[in-house]
């Protein structure tokens, strides 16, 4: 189980805005066919922020999300300099709603294990295995050119103006 707090600190303590459950966070992040974006944050390594968006994969079962990414990718050098790690999830489109946080990050470099992941992105997100950026993707991952990032969520931070009274 992750904690649940709300973004809006001001509100939070109101029936005006309550916080997501745990359970609408999962449906939020699994139920959404595969057209939000996640925003990660990553210090570089001069300590500046990076923000990159990127599809994601989100086992609700475990609480972790997953991303496919190349192995050479400035989103993996600089988690190798630094382990400082915040996501934001949203829905660009009214009634605005999302989750954010910080996490923990693994990088999996296993072929086998990547694979497994990579599909269960494409599944999750297009459909299609079959489509040319699905081949490419799977291609690359094959070769060990794509890693996965596991991200273990230390809390959600939630917002969904659609519940405010």
């Amino acid at each position: 189980m992750v904690k649940v707090i709300s973004a809006h600190k001001d509100v939070s303590s109101s029936s005006a805005n309550p916080p997501m459950t745990e359970e609408d966070v999962k449906n939020f992040l699994t139920n959404n066919n595969g057209r939000l974006l996640m925003h990660i944050g990553i210090l570089d390594e001069k300590g500046e922020p990076n923000v990159f968006p990127t599809g994601y994969y989100f086992d609700r079962n475990l609480d972790k999300i997953y991303i496919a990414t190349p192995k050479r990718s400035k989103k993996v050098n600089n988690l190798g300099v630094t382990s400082i790690f915040s996501y934001c999830i949203d829905d660009p489109n009214p009634p605005y709603k999302g989750v954010r946080g910080k996490g923990k990050v693994k990088i999996h470099e296993d072929i086998n294990h990547n694979m497994a992941m990579v599909k269960k992105t494409i599944t999750s997100r297009s459909g299609s295995l079959e489509a040319p950026t699905s081949k490419w993707l799977l291609s690359e991952t094959e070769k060990g050119d794509e890693v996965i990032l596991e991200i273990t969520p230390s809390y959600y931070s939630t917002w969904d103006l659609g519940r405010m009274g």
